[in-house]
């Protein structure tokens, strides 16, 4: 590491310790992270402090160019700060879709308008936004999407709905893939577009899953008209900037377990809760054996991530490609250890409701059915192994 890096990391240090407060320095759920947007809403002095602190530094965006709102920071020295925060357990400051997806495609593909009007906002945690891509009739098969845009002047007109949109009903705007060349090829005829949830014609509808959450929305346009001018892109040329978006979210969800919310419980630690042992040893073998394999394909993941996410900043990290794999091993791997932690705890992990039951053992029931969808979020298992087996591998599918 060169003098500069080195000086940097100890500075930063320094800094971290000296403004994150002691109450951001512990996992936090979702309910206990700040999103950001109109409606903002603070936990706490201390997440007040600390959000408001790292915003004036600039480092809510700390690889973003000054003038839209960024540190300006290298590739190098944000990796470092991510570091330094990470070992002093500091909470992220803001979260949200702004930051982790549509703020790196707009500076990719957005004019200077755009860029201006959009990225210092997202920046500033004074936007919150969530995505509008699959539609009931269009999961996997994103392209056949049905939700059309008509021109009138300057104007879309906007009519169909989107589903799955995490948060909608909480959000400020949604990035969205609209059908506006209906007569053309499936992958064209396409548009990005950029949409104000507050614009007439818009209702977000929640969803309530098997977990008992309803993160979800079914967001439904009648006669929703947007600007012209917040298309992202080319007009029907949407599907470019969609693929670029996704390997964006791909990363982040792969990165779910470390920066999104509070860690899950260890199967290591529930085991030695649950089940007897010998000699220090749990006393089911093939237990063990599931205990010891998860262990290691989570080192395995974590150092895999870390080497990947430098190169990302680097731009040497595979673009899909990478994400696919990240996002594919990461999401599957937390599915089965929280199947692992069902199994370990027996009839105690099944529980839904009751006095029966532990707080512990609710929330490793609701945990667990919720890791399924993990797996469907951002492209399905079954879809990221297409990707990876012909633009990884070179196989036919």
């Amino acid at each position: 590491m060169s003098d500069e890096l080195e000086t940097f990391r100890q500075q930063t240090r320094v800094w971290l310790n000296s403004n994150c407060p002691a109450s951001m320095r512990t996992p936090a759920s979702q309910a206990e992270l700040f999103w950001g947007g109109r409606n903002a809403q603070y936990i706490s002095d201390d997440q007040r402090h600390w959000f408001e602190t790292m915003r004036d530094q600039g480092w809510l965006a700390p690889d973003w160019p000054k003038v839209y709102g960024g540190g300006d920071l290298s590739p190098e020295k944000t990796a470092l700060l991510k570091e330094e925060m990470q070992l002093l357990g500091c909470r992220p400051p803001l979260v949200g879709m702004g930051l982790w997806m549509i703020g790196p495609t707009l500076l990719q593909f957005g004019n200077e308008q755009q860029k201006q009007q959009f990225l210092p906002a997202i920046a500033r945690g004074e936007t919150r936004w969530c995505q509008g891509y699959s539609e009931p009739n269009a999961g996997s098969d994103l392209a056949s999407l049905q939700c059309r845009a008509q021109l009138d002047g300057d104007e879309l007109v906007i009519n169909g709905s989107k589903i799955w949109t995490s948060m909608a009903d909480q959000s400020d705007w949604i990035f969205c893939l609209l059908r506006t060349g209906p007569l053309q090829p499936k992958h064209e005829g396409i548009s990005f577009v950029l949409i104000d949830l507050a614009s007439k014609g818009i209702s977000p509808e929640p969803i309530k899953l098997i977990s008992g959450n309803a993160d979800f929305c079914q967001t439904f346009f009648d006669d929703t008209r947007v600007p012209r001018k917040n298309i992202l892109g080319e007009f029907n040329k949407g599907w470019t900037v969609a693929k670029y978006l996704l390997q964006f979210e791909r990363m982040a969800m792969a990165e779910l377990e470390s920066s999104f919310s509070s860690p899950k419980p260890s199967p290591v630690d529930v085991a030695k809760s649950y089940l007897p042992r010998s000699g220090g040893q749990l006393v089911d073998p093939l237990l063990r054996d599931r205990v010891t394999r998860h262990l290691m394909n989570s080192r395995a993941i974590a150092l895999t991530q870390s080497r990947m996410e430098q190169q990302f900043q680097q731009g040497d990290g595979g673009g899909m490609q990478t994400a696919s794999i990240m996002k594919y091993v990461n999401t599957e791997e937390e599915k089965n250890k929280l199947q692992l932690n069902i199994d370990i705890m027996g009839s105690a992990g099944v529980g839904w409701e009751g006095a029966g039951f532990s707080d512990e053992q609710l929330s490793a029931c609701k945990d667990w059915l919720a890791s399924y969808g993990l797996t469907i979020a951002g492209g399905t298992s079954e879809v990221q192994l297409n990707v990876i087996a012909k633009r990884v591998l070179g196989l036919p599918v």
